[in-house]
């Protein structure tokens, strides 16, 4: 393992050779999390998280319209979908003009499904859970730009900060 002073000046090179749109997402990953409304957090190691600016989509009526007639979707951005409990959920990509990366998240805050680059304008059902998932139920999903997720290295089992989080259950909990 790499002393800390090495990890830091690592991680500012890493985002200096990935580009500027990174370089911007890229936090010090804090224990607790320095949670906003507008703001997911994604722990990528011990010192590093991503942080994504987001539209809340938090009621039925927000849900349902989504990210549907955009015609883009800047780095750093996206819309959080969040539910009033866990539950079972699907998307489509009905009047969805752009590719969309779509991160399932569980209710402890923990990434555990992503589909990546979801079909504009297809209506075929994009499930929260993998096949076989034994916990399938998703309390929260963000949804950015096509590619984004694999750009910033995404992946299931990382942690998630937000304040829509119950604190009593949180893998990453917020200030």
């Amino acid at each position: 393992m790499l002393p800390n002073r090495f990890v830091g000046a690592l991680a500012v090179a890493t985002c200096f050779l990935q580009g500027p749109a990174l370089a911007q997402q890229v936090v010090p990953f804090t224990s607790p999390a320095q949670c906003q409304a507008g703001r997911l957090l994604i722990g990528l190691d011990e010192d590093r998280a991503l942080s994504f600016q987001v539209e809340l989509a938090d009621t039925p009526e927000r849900r349902a319209r989504g990210l549907m007639f955009r015609t883009n979707l800047p780095a750093g951005q996206g819309m959080l979908f969040v539910y009033e409990r866990p539950q079972p959920v699907s998307f489509w990509m009905r009047n969805t003009l752009i590719p969309l990366d779509m991160v399932f998240i569980d209710e402890s805050g923990v990434i555990r499904h992503i589909h990546r680059n979801a079909t504009p304008l297809d209506e075929t059902p994009i499930p929260g859970a993998a096949p076989g998932d034994p916990a399938p139920d998703r309390l929260m999903v963000l949804e950015v730009a096509g590619g984004e997720a694999a750009r910033l290295g995404l992946k299931i089992g990382q942690p998630v900060a937000h304040p829509a989080f119950s604190a009593q259950e949180e893998a990453w909990p917020c200030a």
